[in-house]
């Protein structure tokens, strides 16, 4: 979706990740700060939800409580999908011909690394961060068709703390814009293909954009690869960085789908750095006690 944000400085991510790179979803890795980081073998994972309409479903108590808008009434109600019933959790050799067949747009040219971040509006708090985070992890952005797919709040959280370290109001050199760095192409593209509206400088619906492109690639990659077995789970994850479809949604996050998942092409992860990072975040950021 987006291209590296640039060298920001937050103590606390280099801590972590010992000089890790920002970098964001839909664009090249960039190697020059980013550490290998050994995959954990599990993470949180939300439990799945109905709601009943292929926009996303309405909001949270607390997205109300700030004032966000609300989403159109659910109609009928939805049968939902069978539990996954495959002997394999490995994704198909030759993959499905995708079911989106509308795509987001491609990334942005890489930038001059010397360029640094800028910043405008005012900073959301932690607080304010991680209720936001927390309102995009319970939206069910998939209800008809997939009402399955649901993003574990430590994946939003880990993302937007390696595309961000959580600043709300800092602008990338190529344009990513806010908590997870979303290109403004991408955020047009988004709210046209799910009806939305959501406005990239309000941290709420960034957050929101940020978790409705990890919910397409889930289908997206989903649908080709893992026929329809939409979980987000780690421990469906061994050694091999393809293993999985968190893996997959990861690297696509960063590098953007068409890097990931082709047309009769196996799965394959380009960026196992941002991979390891994202992956290791979701256990081990300072951000998860926020």
């Amino acid at each position: 979706m987006r291209r590296g944000v640039g060298r920001w400085a937050a103590a606390a991510l280099a801590a972590l990740l010992a000089a890790g790179t920002l970098t964001a979803c839909g664009d090249e890795e960039r190697p020059a700060r980013e550490v290998a980081v050994e995959l954990p073998t599990a993470a949180p994972v939300d439990e799945p939800q109905e709601a009943p309409a292929d926009a996303p479903s309405g909001q949270p108590p607390a997205v109300e409580a700030m004032g966000g808008r609300s989403s159109p009434k659910a109609s009928a109600s939805v049968k939902p999908r069978p539990k996954p019933s495959r002997t394999s959790t490995a994704p198909l050799a030759r993959p499905k011909p995708p079911t989106e067949t509308r795509v987001p747009p491609a990334p942005p040219k890489p930038v001059d690394d010397g360029c640094k971040a800028s910043y405008r509006g005012t900073k959301a708090s932690q607080s304010q961060v991680k209720a936001a985070l927390a309102d995009a992890a319970a939206r069910t952005y998939w209800p008809s068709s997939a009402p399955d797919i649901r993003i574990p709040s430590a994946l939003l959280k880990a993302t937007a703390w390696q595309e961000s370290g959580w600043q709300s109001n800092i602008v990338a050199c190529d344009g990513g814009i806010g908590l997870m760095q979303v290109m403004p192409a991408t955020a047009d593209w988004m709210n046209q293909r799910f009806e939305q509206s959501y406005d990239i400088d309000a941290y709420r619906d960034n957050a929101l954009l940020g978790g409705t492109y990890l919910a397409w690639l889930t289908k997206y990659i989903g649908d080709m690869y893992f026929e329809s077995d939409y979980r987000l789970d780690a421990s469906l994850c061994t050694s091999t960085l393809n293993s999985c479809l968190l893996n997959a949604v990861i690297a696509a996050y960063n590098y953007g789908h068409a890097a990931v998942a082709r047309e009769g092409q196996p799965l394959t992860i380009p960026n196992p750095r941002y991979v390891g990072n994202v992956r290791a975040l979701m256990t081990e950021c300072e951000c998860l006690n926020f």
